[in-house]
């Protein structure tokens, strides 16, 4: 096992990190597939991977991984604390109830977490989380105290990713990405700035999707080239983990995108989507999640993909017909014709919802 730093901390991490959501038991409604093994067996995986050389565990509050935090916790004081670095994380973006929430998570774990996430910041919530008073204002307070050792925003999108990035209060950022969704991880190797912040990388598999499509050495690989400080990989047996961490690359070698694509094409005709994020919809549609729902559809999250685009498609289609701005068009680097793909999703998702209603 290779380490690297992660980003100004004084911390060294494992380049494969081990994601806690398949080790949970409980009803979360999460990807990719999840055993609910039991205590010991859940402590068992986690001692193989730290065998292995794994030394970061990451997971997030009860109940939104079910009982993760938990068995993670109990990992922690059977192999010894100070042997493993833990990652933990909730969805709460007020600062008083981020407080309230690490000080369960510690009791929970039985011990503190070493880096503490305000999870899913999303435009919504984002003013809030970074504003005064937020979550990170909560997280720089219960750092200053010696609750958590350092402080985290973890999100899919590329601009709150940045803007934890200029954050001085901000030690750690988690973002997602693979060699198919390259696009924030291509923004994120070109602005110097990401490169005082540790970074950690989860949706490696695509939520499980590109293991069917990919070796896992050249997904790893692929993602391990770009400067980022571990790859986060979501394990819940012993197959997953030598699937993941026997495979760590000597060489950390690149598939193009179109030879990405041509390796899909094999299955499906892919939209050329990397989601880079760059599509901004004056109507607030975004892109680059719909266009992925269809990819995803296609390469095997059927149902869960299908459901997800009929929460909007008709609207989002609607407005994209009579939008005449189109700066949408403008902006994406691979010249997708977005109000046309729009359409045929429309038309994809009106005859499939149709169909499975019979």
């Amino acid at each position: 096992m290779k380490y690297r730093n992660l980003g100004s901390t004084g911390l060294k991490v494992s380049e494969i990190a081990f994601g806690t959501i398949p080790i949970l038991s409980g009803n979360a409604p999460v990807l990719p597939d999840y055993f609910s093994p039991d205590e010991e067996t859940a402590i068992q995986v986690m001692e193989y991977a730290y065998s292995l050389g794994c030394n970061l565990y990451d997971t997030a509050i009860v109940p939104e991984y079910g009982d993760a935090e938990i068995k993670l916790g109990k990992f922690a004081a059977h192999i010894g604390r100070e042997k493993i670095i833990i990652s933990d994380k909730s969805r709460y973006f007020n600062g008083d109830e981020m407080y309230k929430a690490v000080n369960k998570s510690s009791k929970n774990l039985g011990t503190y977490a070493d880096i503490y996430f305000v999870h899913q910041v999303d435009e919504s919530n984002e003013d809030i989380t970074f504003g005064k008073y937020g979550a990170v204002d909560a997280l720089k307070e219960l750092k200053a105290e010696g609750k958590i050792k350092f402080t985290g925003v973890a999100t899919h999108y590329y601009d709150i990713l940045l803007r934890g990035a200029k954050d001085m209060r901000v030690d750690v950022l988690q973002g997602s990405g693979n060699i198919f969704e390259r696009g924030m991880l291509d923004r994120i190797e070109a602005e110097p700035l990401f490169r005082q912040k540790g970074f950690i990388l989860n949706k490696v598999y695509a939520a499980g999707i590109l293991p069917a499509f990919f070796p896992i050495k050249t997904l790893l690989s692929g993602t391990l080239s770009y400067p980022i400080s571990s790859a986060l990989i979501g394990m819940g047996n012993i197959e997953q983990v030598n699937q993941a961490m026997l495979s760590e690359p000597n060489n950390y070698d690149r598939p193009t995108f179109p030879q990405v694509m041509s390796q899909l094409e094999k299955s499906f005709k892919p939209i050329p989507c990397d989601r880079c994020q760059r599509c901004r919809c004056i109507y607030g549609t975004e892109i680059h999640v719909i266009f992925r729902q269809y990819n995803y559809y296609f390469l095997g999250k059927d149902y869960w993909a299908l459901r997800k685009l009929d929460l909007s498609i008709k609207e989002s289609a609607e407005q994209c017909k009579k939008c005449i701005d189109l700066s949408c068009l403008k902006k994406c680097p691979h010249e997708i014709n977005i109000p046309e793909i729009m359409q045929m999703i429309k038309k994809l998702v009106e005859i499939h919802v149709r169909k499975s209603l019979i």
